[in-house]
């Protein structure tokens, strides 16, 4: 009998988990949100992830239930527990992905390096963080935001009045999180995998470029990062998976500062973008790995094919037109560069699809793959 999964999200990462269960045996089932998304391939339900008894019913019949995002409340994370359904990464490790306050919080009880920060609940208190912080902080919403969504610099307190009005409305009440602007050089990325009988691998750290707020390019590993920039960056990913007890795959977004510290910026608790260059560029993808992890298998290697890998995501899609039609010019120009998409319509900034390329010289792998993209923009 074959083991059996359940993932909760029909998005892309969902997916791109489909063709590695498939290769190791796995029978891979997907709740979808609605028909029609990217993982329709396998999905087996379609329904509400929000509500337990869709959620318990989808379960009823797999081994372990893992994810595609991380928003299932609470509630019904808990209400799965107490059936006795295996959930990887838990509850109790998911609501610091769920949660930035609860994440800062924890993260400097484990003496994790992250930026000064604050919960803040009114303007006065976010204009005071300011006036310590040289006039101007990163304000962020605690839960939901994502590619840029729910972050913003700001030079006054005023600048995020209409989010403090929006608290005051939601009967949950709550704070917002400030956080000091770090000068950094560059972003980083650390993915670990951790199994939860405790085996832990990880993955070579990588730089990331961001534009607009949403991830563009990865390099893979980063360039220029000494020995002990990798040791630093391994450990502080080890420590949070340990520390947060995190079963699967975990992302951990760093800012390589301009006074050479390695800061935490974000988390996540699932296969992750600045990862997706594993396809085509580690020996275990990245998807692979967090089937392994959440079914408590042993873990695959996680070195590099070939030197380089670089990561580029096809964002926004071909003004006219779709995908399919710029598909065999954008093959034939570089013939060794991968192309993943997503199932998705054409929309400004939306995520449709990646290209990876690999080689030995760290210019041409970036030109091959930053051209492959350009023949989908």
């Amino acid at each position: 009998m074959s083991l059996r999964v359940g993932v909760i999200g029909g998005g892309q990462l969902a997916r791109m988990m489909i063709a590695p269960a498939v290769e190791l045996g796995i029978d891979i089932r997907v709740l979808a949100e609605g028909e029609g998304m990217s993982a329709a391939i396998a999905a087996s339900a379609v329904g509400d992830y929000r509500d337990a008894d869709t959620v318990l019913a989808f379960a009823r019949d797999v081994d372990v239930i893992t994810f595609d995002h991380e928003h299932v409340p609470q509630p019904v994370l808990r209400a799965l527990i107490e059936a006795g359904v295996a959930v990887h990464p838990g509850p109790d490790a998911l609501q610091y992905a769920q949660d930035k306050l609860v994440m800062r919080s924890r993260l400097a009880e484990l003496g994790i390096p992250q930026p000064d920060w604050a919960a803040v609940s009114d303007v006065a208190q976010l204009q005071g963080f300011l006036d310590d912080h040289g006039g101007r902080a990163v304000v962020k919403t605690p839960r939901g935001g994502y590619d840029g969504k729910g972050v913003r610099v700001i030079s006054h307190a005023e600048e995020a009045a209409d989010w403090f009005a929006t608290l005051a409305e939601d009967a949950r009440g709550g704070d917002l999180l400030v956080e000091e602007l770090v000068s950094f050089r560059r972003e980083l990325a650390q993915q670990i995998a951790r199994t939860p009988s405790g085996e832990m691998l990880a993955y070579p750290v990588v730089e990331t470029v961001q534009r607009d707020g949403v991830c563009a390019e990865v390099i893979a590993p980063a360039p220029h990062a000494a020995a002990r920039l990798a040791e630093v960056a391994r450990e502080i990913g080890e420590g949070i998976a340990e520390g947060l007890g995190v079963t699967g795959m975990l992302a951990v977004e760093l800012f390589e500062t301009d006074d050479d510290r390695v800061l935490v910026n974000e988390l996540a608790m699932r296969p992750h973008n600045s990862g997706h260059w594993s396809q085509d560029g580690s020996i275990t993808s990245q998807f692979e790995q967090h089937l392994r992890a959440v079914l408590d298998l042993p873990l695959g290697a996680t070195a590099t094919r070939q030197p380089w890998a670089v990561m580029v995501n096809i964002l926004g899609g071909p003004a006219e037109g779709g995908l399919a039609q710029r598909m065999p010019a954008a093959l034939a120009a570089h013939t060794g560069v991968k192309v993943h998409t997503y199932g998705k319509d054409p929309r400004p900034g939306r995520k449709v699809g990646h290209v990876t390329a690999t080689g030995v010289d760290l210019d041409d792998v970036c030109y091959d793959a930053r051209a492959v993209a350009a023949h989908f923009a």
